[in-house]
């Protein structure tokens, strides 16, 4: 379903500074009125857009750390009166965003285990009917970004057109290097849909650990996101809250400091160049189809052979052949074993869909 999205150019919001990356930064949580007035006077001379700090905190298992509640509001209200920064906070229902509104936060956020909950976007929504305040909205925990959309089109429904998407990362089930993966792919599909929309990355949920902010934040740059949150914390190892993946104000400063903001290529010469260059992969991409078109109707021959000699589809020996020296050969090509298994997996799928149609004929 194509839809389009009412949406206010960020230089418009009346926040701080809209440059390039737009960076909202502060606490995992506000722990104490002390600990968020220091960390909010450390970054106010640091050109960020909003500080954050999380009031409610949607935690995994009970009798721990879920946020000071309404108290935290008032800081957040010192915040402004004593630094002059716009403040954020995340909402997960109604009452969340009535409290908010009372004490004049400047910008809100719907978190990941909200997003996944239309019944909970559509509450929010319709606490924000006719307010006029910025409100992000991240992705839902799982990989689905139909969902994503879906709590998107809800807020901006209810008349707020300041909206963007924040990025923090997919659950995911096994090790990993990340603590939610960043899947990039979706972020830049939903990019893809919604050019005019702003897209914040969220380095410190998707790493979970603070050596991995400044990749993650550098990679964010390269496909062109708007912005970055980071967590910050005057001594991060003693946070009540994802200490491990909170940086101090002068590493964040370092990290914004080490950044590419790399050129998008907008001069004539430069455009010349990638047209003759998207040529060939559009060239390259005509031949994968009709390689893939011929393949398949090899599959279908098998498929017909495998009907007519009342055989099975699946043949786990023979897929186990397949992949493994596709995978061989794509190393030697220069291609990961990641890579090449994704593919040849998504073929073989199809390949097994596409005979199992055959086999199936003759039983209708």
């Amino acid at each position: 379903m194509n839809t389009q999205l009412n949406l206010l150019p960020v230089n418009e919001w009346g926040i701080n500074n809209t440059d390039r990356p737009l960076l909202i930064s502060g606490p995992c949580s506000a722990e104490t009125e002390e600990q968020v007035l220091a960390t909010a006077h450390a970054l106010k001379n640091q050109n960020i857009s909003v500080f954050r700090a999380g009031i409610w905190k949607p935690r995994t298992r009970p009798n721990t750390f879920e946020g000071v509640g309404s108290e935290g509001l008032k800081w957040l209200t010192k915040v402004k009166q004593e630094t002059g920064l716009k403040v954020a906070t995340e909402v997960a229902n109604a009452k969340h965003a009535y409290e908010a509104l009372k004490h004049n936060v400047d910008v809100l956020w719907i978190g990941a285990r909200t997003t996944v909950n239309p019944f909970a976007v559509q509450e929010i929504a319709d606490a924000l009917q006719g307010v006029d305040i910025p409100v992000l909205v991240k992705n839902p925990i799982n990989p689905d970004l139909e969902l994503w959309i879906g709590a998107l089109e809800r807020i901006n429904k209810a008349g707020i057109t300041k909206l963007g998407a924040l990025h923090r990362g997919f659950s995911s089930y096994g090790d990993s290097a990340f603590r939610n993966a960043p899947n990039w792919q979706i972020p830049i599909e939903l990019k893809r849909r919604f050019p005019e929309l702003l897209i914040i990355n969220d380095p410190s949920h998707i790493g979970g650990k603070r050596n991995l902010i400044q990749g993650i934040s550098q990679k964010a740059m390269d496909l062109d996101f708007d912005g970055l949150m980071i967590e910050v914390h005057p001594n991060p190892d003693e946070a009540w809250s994802d200490a491990k993946q909170q940086i101090t104000p002068s590493q964040l400063e370092e990290v914004i400091k080490s950044l590419k903001i790399r050129s998008k290529g907008d001069s004539k010469q430069e455009q010349s160049k990638l047209c003759g260059l998207r040529k060939k992969i559009d060239y390259f991409d005509q031949e994968l189809i009709e390689i893939l078109e011929a393949r398949m109707k090899v599959a279908g021959e098998i498929g017909e052979f495998k009907r007519n000699n009342d055989m099975i589809v699946l043949q786990n020996s023979r897929w186990g052949e397949v992949i493994e020296q596709s995978i061989a050969l794509g190393q030697t090509k220069g291609l990961s074993r990641e890579f090449v298994s994704k593919i040849f997996k998504a073929i073989h799928q199809e390949s097994i869909n596409n005979q199992t149609e055959i086999i199936n004929q003759v039983l209708s």
